[in-house]
């Protein structure tokens, strides 16, 4: 079984991977299931400081969101494309 280091750390699959790119958890960023109002405010908080003492971090977050977005855009919009119905032959007038 093959491992993957990011410098001392191992990275098990691919939060570890955003998470080691990043400097910090993706929870910081998505939330928790269940938080309650004052916790959100406080995360919100939380990384608005962080990125205020991080400007790069703006970039880092930005480009993983294209990159992500580019990659899992038809299942994150659920885009289908209707199936198209043959035209019908129009009938002649008599006249």
């Amino acid at each position: 079984m093959m491992r993957s280091f990011i410098g001392a750390h191992e990275a098990l699959d691919g939060n570890d991977f955003i998470e080691l790119a990043l400097g910090t958890p993706l929870a910081l960023w998505l939330g928790v299931e269940g938080e309650s109002e004052e916790e959100r405010a406080a995360r919100v908080d939380a990384a608005r400081d962080i990125l205020a003492e991080d400007p790069e971090l703006f970039d880092r977050v930005s480009r993983l969101a294209v990159l992500a977005v580019e990659e899992h855009a038809p299942a994150l919009l659920h885009v289908l494309t209707p199936p198209r119905r043959p035209r019908r032959p129009r009938k002649a007038v008599a006249a």
